[in-house]
This record gives structure tokens, sequence and C-alpha cells, in this order.
């Protein structure tokens, strides 16, 4: 899985997908700009489907196992950090949250524990040129789901809030040659149909424009900025066939964006670097993922899950 790679500095993958059912998508939409539409330099017309930070929370759900609110089993052993409530019930945890690590409820709660440790650990990064090598290897302990998708330890006690690492594992997906397929529909109120409609009573027409075109996902890991991590083979060959485990699961089983975007892959995952390399199919990453975490256990943090309880 991870032999072939060696010596390469990108692993980049594509896609094509296409809604599941009929040929309309509904965009991402932003607040005073809607659709993210663009034109490309020859002309044509696109629109980014999703974002880089978006299919980044996405890739992180892909694995994650809802129903016992830890990893899906093949990735059981990695570590992680879950913040509990002063009634011990779960809240959240570093996989979930947008800034992994970086969450106020991990950091900015009265347990200072979590803090006291990580301060101790990172405290040869306080002055001088930051360390990536050693800060690596202590979200490694902790957390290796930021090795993966970035991580910005923005606390000024940590180092001076100097602490970032990127992303490895990047991914979106944008559509070209995108037309709108616009339409409508109207709120019923058969019980007073010319009421107030600045409330909300009466009928209320509205409009809606969903798009149509040729939908493509990127997926991009960086094996350089890993290896640059210089945490050994064993790491190395566990955050490769993590990240791997990662967009099979997505292309699988995560692909409803929205409710009116439903999408699924269109034959193969094309690998457009290095030429000649095969994505291995979910079943093989699945089988092997086991082993990759127990090789690289002794770097891991005991018990695999550290708990912070968050108190207001």
């Amino acid at each position: 899985m991870y032999e072939a790679l060696k010596g390469e500095s990108r692993l980049l993958m594509e896609v094509p997908l296409k809604p599941v059912q009929g040929s309309r998508f509904q965009p991402t939409g932003f607040p005073d700009l809607g659709a993210a539409t663009y034109r490309a330099t020859d002309g044509t017309e696109m629109c980014l489907v999703e974002s880089a930070q978006s299919m980044a929370n996405r890739l992180e759900a892909a694995a994650w196992d809802w129903a016992r609110d830890t990893w899906q089993p093949p990735a059981d052993g990695i570590p992680y950090v879950e913040v509990v409530g002063e009634d011990d019930k779960p809240l959240t945890n570093s996989v979930m949250e947008a800034h992994r690590l970086n969450s106020p409820y991990i950091l900015e709660g009265k347990d200072r524990s979590f803090v006291d440790q990580l301060k101790e650990e990172l405290g040869g990064l306080a002055e001088g040129k930051v360390d990536l090598q050693c800060l690596a290897r202590v979200v490694l302990r902790y957390d290796p789901n930021s090795l993966l998708h970035g991580l910005f330890l923005a606390k000024k006690e940590l180092a001076g809030g100097r602490l970032r690492l990127p992303r490895a594992l990047s991914a979106f997906i944008e559509a070209s040659a995108v037309t709108v397929a616009p339409s409508g529909g109207v709120k019923r109120d058969d019980v007073n149909p010319s009421g107030d409609t600045s409330r909300g009573f009466g009928h209320v027409p509205f409009h809606r424009d969903e798009l149509t075109g040729r939908i493509r996902a990127y997926f991009s890991l960086d094996l350089s900025q890993i290896r640059g991590y210089r945490l050994g083979d064993d790491v190395e060959e566990f955050l490769v066939g993590f990240a791997l485990y990662k967009i099979r699961r997505l292309l699988r089983d995560s692909l409803r964006l929205r409710t009116a975007c439903d999408l699924e892959p269109v034959g193969a995952v094309e690998v457009t670097r290095p030429l000649g390399y095969v994505l291995p199919e979910l079943p093989e990453i699945e089988s092997a993922l086991p082993a990759l975490i127990e090789k690289a256990g002794d770097q891991f943090a005991t018990p695999f899950v550290t708990r912070v309880t968050f108190k207001k």
C-alpha cells in the first residue's frame, strides 16, 4: 500500500461523480454569495460544489461510527480527545470539532489538565523557530487525525499561538460546464391564503436554483509533508493508510452533501500522480489498517482516548 509511494512527493487522485437520481444537484450556498460559481481561464462555467474545509470535515465524519460514538471498527485504537460534561456525558471530541485540538471545549474550560500537559510537552517551542517534528510527535500522541487535516493551536500560552500544521490530506469537488436549473414552489396556507406574509402566514412563493454539469472530486495527499515530520516508517505508513481509508469510506458512504446533492462515483478512482499507482479497494485497506495502527501504537497516548471535562 505504501511501498509504491516511497520517494513520491504527492498522491493525486480524482473521480467523476454524478447525482444518484436525475441530473440536477444543489450547490453549496453562501450568505450574500449564493452558489460559488466562477469562470475558468478557457471560459468554461464552473462551480465549487464542496470546499476544501468542508471536505476535511466530511472525510473525518466518514471514518466515524455514530452509533458507537468512536471510530469505525477498522480505525479503533487511533488516539483522540473526548470532551465530557460535568455530568460525565460525552459532549464532543477532537475529531468532530471544527478546529480539532484547538477546540475551545478542549482548551478553554476550567479543566486545565490537558492544556498543562500540552504546555509541558511543547514547552521547548516557546522561543525560536517552531520545531515541526516536535509538534508533530505531540500531535501524533493525542490526535493523529490533526496531522492529516491540519491544526492551528492559537492559544497564547502554547508557544505564543504560533503552532500550525497545514493539511496533508486535501480534497474538493467542483463542476464544469454548469448551467442553472431554475425552479420554485410555494409554502401553502389553506387556512388563511391572504395572511400576513411578512410573518409567514398566507401563501409564500419562493424561487430555487439548482445546477447541472460535469462533477469531479479531487484528492491530494502530501507525502513529502508526512515524511518531513520524521516520525518513522511505521507512522508514515499508518498515516497514508488512514488517509486512504477516509477517501474510500467517503466515496462509498458519505457523498450525500445536501438534501438535493446526493452523489456517487462514476467508475474507478483515477490516480494522476504517481502514474501507475492503483488505489487499494476499501476491503484491502480495512484489512490492513488495524496492523498499521498497532505498529505505530508505541507513539500513541495510553489509553488512546484522552478525556477532558468541560466546565464553563
